[in-house]
């Protein structure tokens, strides 16, 4: 019968009565939330290689309302461009053709270098 009776011993002051007792637990739950959610997207996306000294990684980025961003990374040095939709001007060489699939990837096909073949464009 002594095994069943119930202890009245607490510990050092602490009842339950007081309301912030479960606060430290809730913030070390959410602390281990985040950083758990935070490998699960880096694992998923692959993104391992921006936080390597030597990789080299390219994102290209669209937002909702059709503006573009590239974001290089080589070594340690990031850069980001937004992509304008002015048109380009000056003279240069055509280096290849690109063709859209059915599917929607793009594949690109350099031509061979022959700089008389094609004059520069404007």
């Amino acid at each position: 019968m002594r095994y069943f009776q119930r202890t009245q011993n607490r510990g050092a002051g602490l009842s339950d009565n007081d309301p912030l007792t479960g606060i430290a637990n809730l913030f070390d739950l959410g602390l281990v939330f985040i950083v758990g959610l935070l490998l699960a997207l880096f694992g998923t996306y692959h993104l391992e290689d921006l936080l390597r000294q030597d990789s080299q990684l390219t994102i290209t980025k669209e937002s909702s309302n059709g503006e573009m961003e590239i974001i290089t990374k080589k070594g340690t040095k990031i850069e980001a461009i937004k992509v304008t939709k002015d048109k380009a001007k000056g003279k240069g060489q055509r280096l290849g053709v690109a063709y859209r699939l059915k599917d929607g990837s793009m594949v690109y096909v350099p031509e061979k270098e022959n700089p008389a073949a094609d004059p520069p464009r404007q």
